[in-house]
């Protein structure tokens, strides 16, 4: 790599590296914390499953364990639309591509790793490590504090991200709330929200099927406002 020439093609697209200094991790709260939760559950992974891989197995780990957590969502696209909650993702940024990378067809059970054919092993590797990342993720997004001040209750309108046990690997499922239940005490404790399911039709077409559930509130992360601020 020529450092200059990166310099120069940076400064011609207004780009400027900021850097952390050395040993302040600290300084990067955001992403060290997510590095936190990936190397936590990575290092039991490998301390339980690691004497089992080799080097091509290790590296193809590493790939699919960077697709999950790359997969997760950011954002929403288009608020615009009520029954369009499609996420955007690191993986869009990466790939370019819109469309999202689903795992291997086919299910991984605890007998796979002790299969003759190695890509079994990684992938039974790769749903533990989504099981045990996503417990680990998702309590970052909704931080639980003594309840010292009231914060603003979910309102029709907002995206949310819902807290499913047992989701497909890399499966976020987006919800818009629509309705709210408040109890006795004015408090938001349950609410009404659309998802849309994609279904086959007799044809084989993909159709979007729009649906209605009900969840409390403690199973659901906030992701988006209802205003564009």
């Amino acid at each position: 790599m020529d450092p200059d020439r990166v310099v120069k093609e940076m400064v011609e697209r207004n780009c400027n590296f900021i850097f952390n200094p050395p040993h302040a991790s600290h300084f990067g709260g955001v992403w060290e914390r997510l590095i936190r939760t990936v190397r936590q559950v990575f290092s039991g992974l490998l301390l339980e499953h690691g004497s089992r891989l080799t080097s091509d197995t290790l590296s193809t780990l590493f790939h699919e364990v960077a697709s999950v957590v790359n997969n997760r969502p950011l954002c929403v696209t288009q608020l615009e639309d009520p029954t369009s909650c499609e996420p955007l993702t690191p993986n869009h940024l990466l790939t370019l591509k819109p469309e999202p990378i689903f795992p291997p067809p086919g299910t991984f059970q605890k007998e796979d790793q002790y299969s003759r054919k190695r890509w079994r092993r990684v992938q039974y590797l790769v749903e533990q490590f989504w099981t045990r990342w996503k417990k680990e993720y998702l309590p970052t997004l909704q931080p639980r504090r003594k309840w010292f001040h009231q914060k603003d209750a979910v309102q029709p309108g907002m995206v949310v991200l819902l807290i499913e046990d047992g989701a497909p690997r890399g499966t976020w499922r987006m919800a818009r709330v629509e309705k709210t239940y408040p109890g006795g005490d004015g408090l938001i404790r349950s609410v009404q929200l659309r998802v849309s399911t994609s279904v086959k039709t007799t044809k084989g077409l993909p159709k979007v099927q729009t649906s209605f559930i009900d969840r409390p509130i403690h199973k659901l992360v906030l992701l988006h406002l209802k205003d564009t601020e």
